[in-house]
């Protein structure tokens, strides 16, 4: 029987809510890495993650905040790619949206797992006492999950008239599907919520995010090139897709371009999780997209992207639905009967 093709996809900062408590338990295939992981965490008094996603409760004051979200959604994600039936599976590429560009560096095999934890864990520590702005989510589609050119330019245009305030600042973070996640200083969001439309529940700030992917975050991508000089980055063994859409190639990417890109570029720079997606399906052309876990907050806006490119002939929320009921295209880990397809 004939491999399937996939891409997988990584998922970013915030997929680790109160419904995943317990994704690692009883995980063998993730035993080493989190015993790694909780030693190097017990050397700054960070509590353990095995101890985080064994936890009674999840505390949105523990939980979501970057030191411990970051690790924790590493270690759930690490495991699903881990658990995928290679015998079945051919794994072409790796892409990711924002954090899970670091997650791509790590299982594409850019970064050793003993640096890959310490990407991960460095920058989500990077606004431990206090966070530089925050960020955003809004919808750009309409109610079939077609994108919308009057909501486009009316975050466009209200983008234009806050940053005219010059105590404001306000840039697009991330595109991610039908969203925009606009990201700014303490005044830019304050004026985002006030004058966004109301879409419920939407405009929403995400709890614990700071204005990633914009120039507010340039002394943070500075203290990260100073901090993680030993981090010796090498050729991927599968295909990376960054936050440009940019390829690097096995076996024929330069390592200090790696370096510049990740801790440089795609800190201060707008991430297009959109384009990442679009080049993934036209340039490998692959059976399915495989959505790590934890969970599938990223579900919908890939579908977005595929209805916007018309992928497969799905033009509208619909024709995704019904595709994935009948023959999943895309296979989200974090939903139990689509996961059996690929473990």
């Amino acid at each position: 029987m004939s491999k399937k093709r996939a891409v997988v996809i990584c998922p970013g900062r915030g997929s680790y809510t109160k419904e995943n408590l317990g994704t690692l338990q009883n995980r063998s295939s993730i035993k080493q890495d989190l015993q790694l992981i909780d030693e190097e965490r017990s050397k700054r008094n960070y509590p353990s993650i095995s101890d985080l996603d064994a936890a009674d409760k999840f505390k949105v004051s523990l939980h979501t905040k970057g030191e411990h979200a970051s690790p924790l959604i590493y270690a759930c994600a690490k495991a699903d790619f881990i658990e995928i039936d290679k015998e079945k599976i051919e794994v072409v590429a790796v892409a990711g949206n924002s954090m899970g560009w670091y997650l791509t560096l790590a299982f594409a095999g850019a970064l050793n797992p003993y640096d890959s934890y310490h990407l991960i864990q460095t920058m989500g520590s990077m606004m431990e006492k206090e966070l530089i702005g925050g960020q955003v989510i809004y919808p750009v589609i309409d109610e079939n999950w077609q994108l919308d050119p009057v909501k486009i330019k009316q975050v466009e245009d209200l983008l234009k008239e806050i940053n005219s305030d010059q105590e404001a600042q306000v840039y697009t973070s991330i595109h991610l599907g039908g969203y925009k996640v606009l990201a700014g200083n303490k005044k830019g969001v304050a004026l985002l919520l006030e004058k966004l439309p109301k879409i419920e529940p939407y405009p929403f700030q995400l709890v614990n995010h700071g204005a990633f992917h914009t120039p507010l975050l340039k002394e943070i991508s500075e203290i990260a090139e100073h901090s993680l000089y030993k981090i010796k980055f090498g050729n991927p063994s599968i295909p990376m897709i960054d936050g440009r859409g940019h390829i690097w190639p096995t076996y024929a990417s330069n390592s200090k371009e790696l370096y510049d890109y990740t801790l440089g570029h795609q800190v201060t720079e707008t991430y297009d999780f959109t384009k990442s997606i679009e080049v993934a399906l036209k340039e490998f052309a692959p059976d399915h997209l495989i959505l790590l876990g934890p969970g599938n907050s990223l579900g919908g806006s890939i579908g977005q992207i595929l209805i916007e490119n018309q992928w497969l002939g799905i033009t509208n929320k619909s024709d995704f639905q019904n595709r994935q009921a009948e023959d999943p295209f895309l296979i989200s880990m974090g939903v139990a009967e689509q996961r059996s397809l690929v473990t």
